[in-house]
């Protein structure tokens, strides 16, 4: 088996994982990354989109709407703005989160203009991935 690496996921909420894995899938603001056990060191945003952890209990899917993660060798550590389970996800929540997303895309002003639309952008493409 793979080398294997401490991987979190914390919310405002609750914690959501804490095991070991052998690999993480992360929606990066900037690409998509996979995080294996000795990467190097590195700090970024998330996108909305689902991070996926591999590890010995099999295969965990998770739903997040940005944050940050931070990998460092040994370990990956995944500080989520809001996350859940991907089995936990309905259209309803998906509607909910695209609608808080417009309605901060239509108060936005100046610069904010953007990245609000991207965060709508970003969460309608999650909703087209999940087929909801």
């Amino acid at each position: 088996m793979a080398d294997l690496m401490q991987f979190d996921l914390v919310s405002p909420e609750r914690k959501l994982a804490s095991v070991e894995a052998s690999s993480v899938q992360i929606p990066g603001a900037d690409g998509d990354l996979t995080a294996m056990a000795d990467h190097a060191p590195l700090i970024t945003t998330l996108r909305p989109g689902i991070l996926t952890v591999e590890g010995p209990e099999g295969t965990m899917e998770y739903v997040v709407t940005g944050g940050f993660a931070d990998v460092a060798g040994p370990s990956v550590s995944v500080l989520a703005e809001r996350a859940m389970p991907k089995a936990d996800v309905t259209g309803d929540v998906l509607a909910e989160l695209i609608s808080d997303a417009e309605a901060k895309h239509a108060a936005a002003t100046d610069t904010a203009v953007d990245v609000a639309a991207k965060l709508v952008a970003d969460l309608n493409a999650l909703k087209d991935s999940l087929g909801a």
